[in-house]
């Protein structure tokens, strides 16, 4: 008889899939338009801050037709944008004031202990970014995505 050759043009994943190394928190999700000619198109943007609880950290911002798209680009975008902040046994090295447009943030050391005294969007961020006792304060403007990419400056700005 004849011997069945297996398909070539299907591709097959038997790779088990794996768990992300990293956590991710959805900061802000928006209905989006965009007016046409024909009337108005509707997009989603969403902003993730991804981090691994021990150091790394980063944020992506990106629009789709669908949630899903839109959390799936912008969790790729945020890979891309992995940075390693400093610590000292887990607070912020020392205080820094990082101004993004209208938002500013300032983030101080805090003692053992204390743990994250932070609000919305800079809490996320430095909760992924591994720190476990830091003050923070938003000043400001209150637009979440503002605030993660204020706070994300921050952190690169550190010596």
């Amino acid at each position: 008889m004849f011997k069945k050759e297996p398909n070539k043009n299907k591709k097959r994943n038997n790779k088990p899939k794996q768990e992300s190394e990293f956590d991710q928190r959805l900061v802000d999700l928006a209905r989006v338009t965009r007016v046409t000619r024909g009337g108005k198109r509707l997009n989603f943007r969403a902003c993730i801050v991804i981090g691994d609880n021990k150091g790394k950290v980063g944020y992506g911002v990106a629009k789709g037709s669908d949630v899903t798209i839109a959390i799936n680009k912008a969790v790729k975008q945020a890979k891309k944008r992995l940075i390693i902040p400093p610590k000292n046994d887990g607070t912020v090295p020392h205080q820094i004031k990082q101004k993004f447009k209208a938002a500013l943030v300032s983030i101080r050391p805090a003692k053992k202990g204390r743990g994250i005294i932070a609000g919305g969007a800079v809490r996320t961020v430095l909760e992924l970014a591994g720190y476990k006792d830091v003050v923070a304060k938003m000043i400001g403007s209150r637009n979440k995505i503002n605030n993660v990419k204020a706070v994300y400056a921050a952190l690169k700005n550190f010596r």
